[in-house]
């Protein structure tokens, strides 16, 4: 008898611990489906949440890439733009050291009378000089037309003034020395008579 009410506990026990897991799974069950259909699942949210970490630190090296090669992109060309500008800067320079040395040839070149033009030496100079001006108008020189031009402080450095009827108002009478631009820049301005 005591074996048959021990066994009928056992069964009685077991099912009531079977009645509650049943019970638990149910309600397991029952979360899982409404957070599948709210799509709030444990797992997934975790993963979710990887993933996002993973997308926001790929993001994060995008932007910084995008922002290197535009940082880089802008050095190039502002080393390409200071390099010109230093080749610029350098030519200007050169061309002011060899400005006096053309006035020398165009002075020595006045100088000579008809008879000496006719000279090996006269047309050696002459062809000197020819040579170094298409040279230098090749690299971007080019003189500065001063007489019969009105005067305009850009180019011309009025170093005299004259009345003359005649002529018109703030024109350039005589030019002393020759202007030069060099790409758009005054190099040397020209030194030039105006009339008033």
């Amino acid at each position: 008898m005591e074996l048959e009410k021990d066994e009928t506990l056992k069964t009685e026990s077991q099912g009531t611990a079977s009645n509650v897991e049943e019970a638990k799974t149910q309600t397991e069950n029952q979360e899982s489906v409404e957070e599948t259909k709210s799509g709030k699942s444990f797992f997934k949210k975790d993963k979710k949440d990887k993933k996002d970490k993973k997308d926001e630190k790929i993001d994060e090296l995008n932007d910084r890439l995008m922002r290197t090669m535009a940082e880089f992109d802008n050095f190039r060309k502002r080393s390409e733009k200071e390099k010109t500008q230093m080749f610029e800067i350098g030519a200007r320079d050169i061309i002011e050291r060899v400005l006096p040395v053309i006035d020398n040839f165009e002075r020595g070149l006045g100088a000579i009378t008809e008879e000496e033009k006719e000279g090996a030496f006269a047309q050696g100079i002459e062809k000197i000089y020819k040579q170094l001006l298409t040279t230098l108008t090749e690299a971007g020189l080019k003189p500065i037309e001063a007489v019969g031009k009105e005067f305009d402080p850009n180019f011309h450095n009025a170093v005299m003034h004259m009345e003359d009827a005649e002529q018109g108002e703030n024109l350039v009478a005589e030019e002393f020395q020759k202007g030069y631009i060099y790409r758009d820049t005054v190099v040397r301005h020209s030194m030039v008579k105006v009339v008033n």
